[in-house]
């Protein structure tokens, strides 16, 4: 059978399989849409940031709603190892509010990584955190989840290491290569490459992705100043939305570390 068409039940359907529970968290400015995973409270806790989701119709046509029709990330979330896992949606995502504010088309556009979406988003992971006894943070981003999850990481202390997929760490650069204007009202992430320099890194990139091509992650890296904590490593055949359930068994499994420097 295929995917339904109800975006809440395909999401409910891979949380479900993997016991995952559905959970909102309500923020400052928006209630976000969690699925956890806590099987051990004290131990680490692994965050998956979703995309930007189903965030435009075509080019030139912003959706009604943002809720991804296949929630990549949640199936990646599902499937790894790790003993507490939390899949974070977006602003707007999953909860039938999009067209209700404080809601906006403007934060799957232009404001996606804008001050109150990351704020929003900052204050959900301290919730989870707090949820999971945990004092230690693992962040994972796909697509512009990369972004939110670099920005989030700028601002906390408890971040013991950042991976991200097919992620859009740089959307200035990104937007050019598409033939469109820069968000106006978003945080760079580029902005924040240096301040997370000191936390370990992979970023995951897609040889034949060509909605974040893997330029992106080599100008993050470049930002950073240092490739000491940072890997980028290249999936041969992985599209933007395609390979990635298929590897991540394998690819969650890699080590993030930094090297040492190997002074005397």
């Amino acid at each position: 059978m295929g995917a339904s068409l109800n975006p809440q039940v395909n999401a409910d359907k891979i949380a479900n399989a993997s016991h995952f529970s559905k959970e909102r968290i309500p923020t400052k400015t928006f209630t976000l849409t969690s699925y956890t995973n806590i099987r051990q409270r004290g131990k680490p806790l692994t965050i998956y940031i979703e995309g930007d989701g189903r965030a435009w119709l075509s080019k030139n046509r912003l959706a009604d709603d943002p809720t991804p029709f296949h929630p990549l990330t949640l199936q990646l979330a599902s499937m790894d190892p790790s003993t507490n896992v939390v899949y974070l949606g977006r602003p707007c995502q999953y909860d039938g509010s999009a067209s209700q504010k404080p809601c906006d088309p403007e934060y799957w556009s232009n404001k996606r990584f804008s001050e109150e979406v990351i704020a929003s988003m900052n204050e959900a992971v301290d919730f989870l955190a707090q949820k999971a006894g945990a004092s230690q943070i693992h962040l994972v981003g796909y697509s512009g989840g990369a972004a939110i999850a670099v920005l989030v990481a700028a601002r906390r202390q408890d971040v013991a290491s950042l991976r991200t997929v097919a992620g859009n760490l740089d959307p200035e650069a990104v937007n050019r290569y598409h033939g469109v204007g820069p968000l106006e009202g978003s945080l760079d992430p580029l902005m924040a490459a240096r301040i997370i320099s000191g936390i370990p890194q992979r970023h995951f990139t897609g040889s034949l992705d060509e909605v974040v091509p893997s330029f992106a992650a080599q100008n993050f890296l470049k930002a950073s100043g240092s490739d000491r904590c940072i890997q980028i490593t290249g999936v041969s055949g992985a599209t933007h939305h395609g390979v990635w359930d298929k590897k991540w068994r394998e690819l969650v499994e890699l080590p993030v570390t930094c090297r040492d420097n190997g002074s005397l």
